[in-house]
């Protein structure tokens, strides 16, 4: 609306732009929904082992990779039950062990060689946009809000309430900087010394 009344000003049709000094609203939210056990569990229980998208569900469960990097993952990049991959977002080397339910799961389903995820038609995504898309419709048909991003989220806060230290979050999920390990490690943090301090109001 912004825009229109701008040019309505710059072309003579009104004399002021009554939205000039209107502030645009932020809506503060927590970005994409981190998905919760019972979320992770009903997918399982509509997508068991040895379907493509269980496969997928484990790869970012169990591995903590977005979403561009999990469709990518191929069995060049496993040796010796680890994955080592170079995360396409900063070109940071990630080291990660391919954990039992994960293996399991590979072994499971009828994984491709340069990338595990296959499309229907037996071939790589196409791109991140459409392993994405994918994804969203098989959480559509296990009836879930979730989306591919918020396993990733998932395993931070898990991993950090877990003990995980700023360093260890770093190290998993490839990021550079302190600040997003932080965030979750300081959250964890709130959480344990929420319920721990909690306790001390009991007066029974």
């Amino acid at each position: 609306m912004k825009a229109a009344f701008a040019w309505g000003v710059d072309s003579g049709l009104i004399d002021m732009d009554p939205t000039k000094d209107v502030k645009k609203l932020i809506s503060k939210t927590d970005g994409f929904h981190t998905w919760t056990p019972e979320e992770i569990e009903q997918f399982e229980n509509r997508h068991p082992l040895g379907t493509m998208a269980r496969l997928a569900l484990d790869i970012m469960t169990y591995t903590g990779l977005r979403r561009q990097d999990a469709s990518m993952i191929g069995r060049q990049h496993i040796k010796n039950g680890q994955i080592h991959f170079k995360a396409s977002k900063n070109d940071e080397w990630v080291y990660l062990p391919i954990v039992p339910p994960l293996q399991k799961s590979i072994d499971a389903s009828e994984a491709g060689d340069m990338t595990l995820l296959l499309t229907s038609r037996g071939k790589p995504f196409s791109s991140p946009a459409s392993f994405g898309n994918w994804f969203r419709d098989r959480c559509v048909e296990a009836g879930v809000p979730g989306r591919a991003h918020g396993l990733r989220k998932a395993g931070a806060v898990l991993a950090a309430e877990r003990g995980a230290t700023v360093s260890q979050l770093k190290a998993v999920f490839g990021w550079t900087s302190d600040d997003m390990a932080s965030l979750y490690t300081k959250r964890a943090d709130r959480k344990k010394m929420g319920l721990e301090t909690g306790g001390l109001l009991d007066r029974s």
